[in-house]
């Protein structure tokens, strides 16, 4: 079987460092999906407007050239334990698939790019190809009672964020938030944890330097 991407996602992220790792953690970051051209048919929604979540099945693009290890060192464990690959969700695998719920915010039918999916809170980067997209059916894929492995056990930790003043005149209040929520999740590898190194990653067109010391990260500029 051969498969080629449907569509390509736009997000305000261009590289996946700083790009959230789950979807659902940043529930307000926006997104949009546009269809390659031959997939450019409205027929193809018809119906997906009543539907609250879908699944994404998309690459791991930037990945594209990393070697596959049975195992790997999960950042939720601090890079310091290893789990099998199939235990984990990284984007280190046999096959560079992802697998992302996302909440549709609306879908616009008429543009010049065809139809459009604005979706909510999803995990890819900027130019990332969708290879496919399926309605989230709650009677079927919510499992209240699941267990979550060493997930269950290592919950996710937030950062305090201090950042410019001067930040309010250049973002707006939602890219802000936006920003905050993103930088409180801890970009960094979870191997490093020197607090005179200075980090960078891109977002809406800007630079954005911070350095982390404990549990406080704190923006030095753009």
């Amino acid at each position: 079987m051969e498969i080629k991407p449907i569509a390509i996602f736009h997000s305000p992220f261009t590289s996946k460092f700083g790009t959230p790792k789950q979807s659902g953690l940043i529930k307000e970051l926006k997104g949009e999906i546009i269809f390659n051209q031959e997939y450019r048919n409205k027929d193809s929604l018809r119906g997906l407007e009543d539907f609250s979540y879908i699944w994404l099945i998309w690459e791991f693009s930037a990945n594209r050239h990393q070697p596959y290890s049975p195992v790997v060192r999960p950042p939720l464990l601090g890079g310091n334990q290893k789990m099998g690959v199939f235990a984990t969700r990284s984007p280190f695998r046999p096959n560079g698939l992802g697998l992302s719920s996302v909440r549709i915010s609306h879908i616009e039918m008429e543009t010049a790019n065809g139809p459009i999916i604005h979706v909510l809170g999803a995990d890819l980067m900027d130019g990332t190809p969708i290879y496919d997209i399926k309605p989230y059916v709650v009677f079927v894929d919510s499992h209240n009672e699941a267990r979550s492995g060493f997930v269950d056990n290592n919950k996710l930790k937030r950062l305090s964020v201090v950042m410019p003043a001067d930040f309010d005149d250049i973002f707006s209040s939602e890219q802000l938030s936006v920003l905050r929520k993103t930088l409180e999740l801890d970009p960094r590898p979870h191997y490093q944890n020197d607090p005179k190194k200075i980090y960078g990653m891109p977002y809406e067109g800007h630079d954005i330097h911070f350095r982390v010391d404990g549990d406080v990260l704190t923006v030095i500029s753009l």
